[in-house]
C-alpha cells in the first residue's frame, strides 16, 4: 500500500496578497493548482492513499479536491484549527496514515508548496534500516548555506552543506510515534537524525522551486515548456 501525505496547512504569509483568499496549494502553475500536480504524479507512481493536512482556508482545499476519485486516489483530510508546522502536522495526521498503512511501514511526505519535475516513482519503497530518506537539491539562491551533504547515499551535515532539502521525503511511521501532536518544526528532528547517520538520501538535479514568494511563482509560470 503506497501512502503519501501532502503538507498544505501553511498560511503563506510571504505569498500575500495571493493567499489572503486562496490557500497556497490552490495557486496555479501553468493552469493547474500546485496540489493537483502532486496528486497526478502520485497517482501515476502507483500511490493509492493521500492524506492532506490543512488549516488556513482548508475548506477550499476539501471542496476543490473532494474524495480524490478524479485522480484515482483516496484522499483523507487532517484538519488543524491552527497550523501545527511540519512535524506537528504529521503527528496529528498519524492515525490516518497508520490506518492506510495498516499500522506499519513507510510513507511519502511532500511539501504542498514545491514545484518540481522529480518523479515519485524514484523514491524507495522500503527504508532498509534508516528512519527516513530525503530528496535533496542543489542550493537555491535563497538557501546558499544549504542543509545537508551526501556521503554515498547517507545524509550528513558537514559545512559547507552543498544541498537543500527539497520537501520530498519518505519516513518510517515509527519515527513520529512518540512525538506530541503540538506545533513543532521538522528540521531539528532531521538534523538530529543526520548527525546519527539515520537518514539516506538522493540528489535531484532537475527542476525544483520552493514557491515562497509571488516572484518565484511568476518565474515558474514564465518558464518555457
Amino acid at each position: 500500500m503506497k501512502v503519501a501525505m501532502i503538507l498544505a496547512a501553511g498560511r503563506g504569509e510571504r505569498m500575500r496578497p495571493l493567499t489572503d483568499t486562496t490557500p497556497k496549494p490552490l495557486l496555479k502553475v501553468k493552469g493547474k493548482t500546485l496540489i493537483e500536480l502532486h496528486l497526478e504524479k502520485l497517482a501515476s507512481a502507483g500511490f493509492e492513499h493521500v492524506v492532506i493536512n490543512h488549516a488556513w482556508l482548508g475548506e477550499q482545499i476539501e471542496a476543490y479536491l473532494g474524495n480524490g476519485s478524479q485522480f484515482n486516489l483516496q484522499i483523507h483530510y487532517s484538519a488543524e484549527p491552527a497550523a501545527l508546522e511540519t512535524a506537528g502536522g504529521i503527528v496529528n495526521a498519524l492515525p490516518l496514515i497508520k490506518r492506510c498503512l495498516h499500522e506499519q511501514g513507510c510513507f511519502t511526505v511532500i511539501n504542498g508548496d514545491v514545484f518540481s519535475n522529480f518523479e515519485f516513482s524514484c523514491l524507495p519503497s522500503q527504508l532498509n534500516g534508516s528512519l527516513g530518506h530525503l530528496v535533496l537539491v542543489n542550493n537555491p539562491p535563497h538557501n546558499l548555506k544549504g542543509d545537508f551533504n551526501l556521503t554515498g547515499n547517507t545524509v550528513v551535515r558537514q559545512p559547507p552543506n552543498q544541498f537543500t532539502f527539497s520537501g520530498i521525503a519518505v519516513y518510517d511511521v515509527n519515527l513520529f510515534a512518540n512525538l506530541e501532536g503540538r506545533k513543532s518544526p521538522l528540521a531539528p528532528l532531521l538534523f538530529d537524525l543526520a548527525d546519527k547517520n539515520q537518514l539516506t538520501g538522493q540528489l535531484h538535479p532537475g527542476i525544483w522551486f520552493d514557491i515562497g514568494t509571488p516572484q518565484r511563482l511568476d518565474e515558474i509560470n514564465n518558464m518555457e515548456g
